[in-house]
């Protein structure tokens, strides 16, 4: 197990959080971070017993966007350097949007700049109902071009535009109505939902969860509607003989729990 300077892993059952642990920054990003990042959700990814994957915030903040001090380092860089750094930023987004494994992203206090890339990469996002948002990349100068695959996924071209160009902050009421989050909550209701959500996925058939997203992921990213005639079809056929599909139909049938579930 590796130990991380900006982030904390727990593990409980089969749920694994990663604690983004920069409080006293309000868990800005930084270098570090992003790497740290990476690697923890790749070691959750490689871990067996866990299936599913959330991705939290200490202190008061789920996270500021960038750290100052990196802004600082970042404006002197070379077009090089920068590019270098921004695909690493880029590179996190669509490790979770592509991960194997179901991924939550529960915010509170504040969500500004590229922080909103953790939650639209998600696959489920909730937030507190005191939450603030922002893509305020434009008011110093810049654009929120790596978590732009992902807010424009979650909620569209035409309020990405109204968002992203006027930089304003939103309240969490407006996020749900957007759709950048599914839900919002108290936080003690959102405690009792995340738990509530990954006994849901965990009930769930592991290798069934992994080639869902998967198959969510081509139907959107790869094939056209008549293309996916085959490949859809082709996938049931393969998971109903998989092991996994053959224990998930005969418990169903036997009215007993599935082995992932014992």
């Amino acid at each position: 197990m590796t130990n991380y300077q900006t982030i904390e892993i727990e593990r409980n059952s089969h749920i694994g959080t990663i604690w983004l642990n920069r409080p006293e920054k309000r868990n800005a990003f930084n270098e570090e971070m992003i790497k740290d990042l990476i690697d923890s959700l790749f070691e959750l990814e490689e871990d067996d017993n866990i299936r599913v994957i959330v991705f939290r915030g200490k202190g008061k903040s789920f996270c500021a966007g960038a750290d100052l001090n990196w802004m600082r380092n970042v404006k002197d860089y070379t077009y090089k350097q920068n590019f270098r750094e921004s695909k690493k930023l880029a590179k996190l987004f669509f490790a979770i949007y592509n991960s194997p494994k179901p991924t939550i992203c529960a915010a509170h206090g504040a969500v500004m700049g590229g922080a909103n890339g953790l939650l639209a990469a998600s696959d489920i996002a909730y937030a507190t109902e005191d939450t603030i948002f922002a893509f305020s990349e434009v008011k110093i100068g810049i654009v929120p071009a790596t978590i732009s695959p992902y807010i424009v996924k979650r909620i569209g071209e035409f309020p990405a535009k109204e968002l992203m160009l006027t930089g304003r902050r939103f309240t969490a009421d407006e996020a749900l109505k957007y759709q950048l989050v599914n839900a919002i909550f108290t936080p003690e209701a959102l405690e009792q939902k995340i738990q509530e959500t990954t006994q849901h996925l965990i009930s769930s058939g592991p290798k069934a969860m992994a080639i869902c997203k998967t198959l969510l992921y081509d139907i959107q990213n790869r094939f056209t509607l008549c293309e996916s005639i085959n490949y859809t079809s082709q996938i049931i056929a393969e998971i109903r003989a998989s092991d996994e599909g053959q224990e998930g139909i005969a418990s169903f049938l036997d009215k007993r729990k599935p082995a992932w579930e014992q």
